[in-house]
């Protein structure tokens, strides 16, 4: 049975039945649908297209079809073109002709407007909570390693820093996140419940009735935006994007730090994996992961973009491309939120050779410029001066820390003994505006 069939004279090629569906995705749909549709119903009784005997038939049969799928009584499978034919074409099978009369003053354009609405929000809702779970570790972890540790740029050893700060930044990333997240979720908080195809409906409806019932601030503005809109989707798709872009930037920090040459850290067991060759290998691979599944997510953005970009109002087929990839993208975000989680919580600190690593690599460069300045010497020139410092230490296999006052006195005068407690590293990180490090 399909539910345009009236106007055609033969049946659909069989070729085209099976390119036409989309049951095969779109049956996650299953309980938004039956939301949507008793929300319809409710709003039908009021206004008088239903009797109230008539609602109650039709409310009885969407909740026991409900439950039994619920309970593995209704398999999703068959040759349906899509859940909105596969809950009413069953709901027929139970109630009879008086469920034909659910799909009054409603087109499945706003049908399916109104489920995906629904699913988004409640999705949104969750990985929100996966976001803040996950900043909450690292707070958590941070707040108790406030460990030196080499700071990077070019990925070169650059200033001290502490694994707090460090965890502490992707903390501020992912509060940018859900703060993108929280806006996305206001602004599809709109009913297109009553939009029709594209036109409304002669019927007398009530917009408001469904709206509250489902639990949308107000209905949508305008029909044909109402059932053509896909800009939530998308921006809900570029929030996810650059949460895993976050993401794949601190699994590569995970990916560095745990190797041989860097040994700052080691991944848990649980979050590792080995090679079926090389034994002593432990491999990073939840996070090789997470970072490869990006790529995954930002083409899910791209290409619901493409199947937007060219579409004149109202609803056109092309539309239906946008659930895959979004299913996709929120099932994928989800689980790398969780074990990104769990990786954090799990992982331990070399906390010797993060302190290794510091000594070894002139990260007090910085200070004994900014010591020469304060002594009056122009910064260029104290910049001069330091890199001299520093081709010397790599020449003699030393570190500032380890110079003579002697040896110092030799690039500039203005050196007394006050430049070893400048330079140590535990006092530069409790100065100044450095005191944020720790």
């Amino acid at each position: 049975m399909k539910l345009w069939g009236g106007r055609f004279r033969s049946e659909e090629n069989k070729l085209m039945e099976e390119f036409n569906k989309s049951f095969g995705f779109d049956s996650i749909l299953y309980k938004k649908d039956i939301e949507g549709s008793l929300a319809h119903v409710y709003m039908q009784v009021k206004v008088n297209l239903l009797t109230e005997e008539e609602g109650k038939i039709i409310i009885e049969g969407l909740k026991s079809i409900e439950k039994d799928i619920e309970d593995g009584n209704l398999s999703l499978i068959g040759n349906y073109e899509d859940i909105h034919s596969f809950i009413e074409i069953n709901l027929i099978k139970r109630v009879g002709d008086v469920g034909k009369k659910l799909h009054t003053g409603r087109s499945r354009n706003d049908q399916v407007a109104v489920d995906m609405r629904l699913f988004a929000k409640e999705k949104c809702k969750e990985i929100i909570s996966y976001v803040e779970n996950l900043k909450d570790t690292l707070k958590e972890v941070a707040d108790n390693n406030p460990i030196i540790m080499p700071g990077y740029t070019h990925l070169q050893r650059a200033q001290v820093v502490t694994f707090k700060h460090h965890l502490m930044a992707y903390y501020s990333m992912l509060d940018r996140d859900s703060k993108r997240l929280n806006n996305a979720l206001e602004i599809l908080d709109e009913s297109p419940l009553g939009c029709g195809a594209l036109a409304g409906t002669t019927h007398n409806i009530d917009r408001n009735v469904t709206c509250e019932k489902l639990g949308f601030k107000k209905p949508m503005d305008n029909f044909m935006d109402g059932v053509s809109d896909r800009d939530y989707l998308l921006e809900l798709m570029s929030d996810f994007s650059i949460i895993m872009m976050h993401l794949s930037r601190l699994s590569e920090e995970l990916i560095i730090w745990s190797s041989q040459e860097f040994k700052f850290i080691e991944l848990d067991d649980l979050y590792s994996t080995g090679s079926s060759i090389m034994p002593q290998k432990k491999n990073p691979d939840g996070a090789e992961l997470i970072r490869g599944k990006t790529g995954r997510v930002y083409g899910n953005l791209i290409s619901l973009l493409t199947v937007m970009k060219g579409l004149p109002l109202a609803y056109n087929k092309d539309m239906q491309e946008d659930k895959e990839g979004f299913f996709d993208s929120v099932n994928t975000l989800s689980m790398c939120l969780q074990i990104m989680e769990r990786m954090i919580a799990t992982l331990k600190l070399k906390e010797d050779n993060m302190k290794k690593a510091v000594k070894g690599g002139f990260l007090n460069a910085t200070e004994v410029a900014d010591y020469l300045v304060n002594k009056n010497v122009p910064f260029r020139d104290a910049h001069g001066i330091v890199g001299q410092i520093v081709i010397y230490c790599e020449d003699n296999n030393k570190t500032i820390e380890d110079l003579s006052l002697e040896e110092l006195n030799s690039f500039s005068k203005v050196f007394d003994k006050e430049i070893y407690d400048f330079i140590d590293y535990e006092n530069i990180l409790n100065k100044g505006i450095k005191k944020n490090l720790k």
